[in-house]
């Protein structure tokens, strides 16, 4: 299986446009909104379509169109949840006829009614919408799904189904073993989480922000504060934090590969001569950046 990082960064991108914080300016590497790609052979999965996708398509060369004069590799997409971060680059998608769509289906009945994103590019092509659930299969691979949150997006209506609206994926190649856990947006280190990545040979992680008040310092004190405590992501740093619980695990699972996506432009590890970022190098994770790819 190889897997293709898209893009590293959290919705915005960086340097985000409207954002002319320290590190925006910076000259830092520059990172695309979060989503990678996925194949064992049989042509290509998206996991997620950010709104950077045309561009991020066009930028990789295995997924370049042929060879026909409209083929392309890629089959489908799945979606981790609802956030338009995530699935607005379905409608840039919207020429390729025949593509397959999987979601949890409270994230399929949102696109569908709160925000009609099915309805707009069902109307220019004919894709299929299934529901993804444990064991589905997809070009020589296999899903395995675990909920890790209920924060729905924003257009989703109040009387839409409760959950879950945010869901980890463990993607597995039966003729190889290889595994990748994805986990772009975690509210917390959910129970079963630990069992769910053991024996992966990479897992993505949640690394939208490094400590759990960030967004105070870097733009607008006590309100940016609040905004973050609700966003759902659980941060890198601290006794409770993602590279804690990393640290916990890394001596029982040497083999296995930690590497942070979903970046938020306020996050010091995005600077390669921070202390935070040596930090989480020195834990033994990676910070990849767009365009790496992974075989496992």
């Amino acid at each position: 299986m190889k897997v293709l990082l898209l893009g590293t960064a959290a919705g915005g991108g960086f340097p985000q446009w409207n954002c002319a914080c320290r590190l925006c300016k910076s000259g830092a590497p520059a990172r695309g909104q979060d989503c990678i790609a996925v194949s064992a052979g049989e042509g290509w999965y998206l996991i997620n379509a950010s709104p950077d996708i045309r561009a991020q398509v066009l930028a990789c060369p295995a997924l370049a169109a042929g060879p026909g004069p409209r083929d392309t590799p890629i089959r489908g997409a799945l979606l981790t949840d609802g956030e338009l971060d995530h699935t607005l680059g379905l409608l840039m998608l919207r020429e390729g006829a025949g593509l397959q769509v999987w979601a949890p289906s409270t994230v399929r009945q949102a696109l569908n009614e709160g925000f009609p994103l099915r309805g707009l590019v069902d109307a220019y092509g004919n894709w299929q919408w299934s529901p993804v659930h444990q064991g589905t299969e997809f070009g020589g691979l296999r899903v395995h799904v675990l909920p890790v949150g209920d924060k729905r997006p924003k257009y989703a209506r109040s009387s839409d189904a409760t959950g879950p609206w945010v869901v980890a994926y463990r993607i597995e190649d039966p003729a190889t073993g290889g595994a990748l856990v994805y986990a772009p947006c975690l509210a917390s280190w959910p129970p079963g989480f630990d069992e769910f990545t053991a024996g992966a040979g990479l897992v993505l992680l949640d690394g939208t922000f490094y400590s759990a008040d960030e967004m105070s310092g870097a733009t607008s004190g006590g309100a940016a504060h609040l905004e973050q405590s609700v966003m759902g992501h659980l941060p890198i740093a601290g006794p409770s934090g993602s590279l804690a619980q990393i640290r916990r695990l890394r001596a029982a699972r040497p083999d296995v590969r930690w590497a942070y996506t979903h970046l938020n432009n306020t996050n010091p590890v995005l600077d390669p001569a921070s202390p935070e970022h040596a930090a989480v190098l020195a834990s033994g994770v990676t910070l990849p950046e767009d365009g790496t790819i992974y075989k496992l």
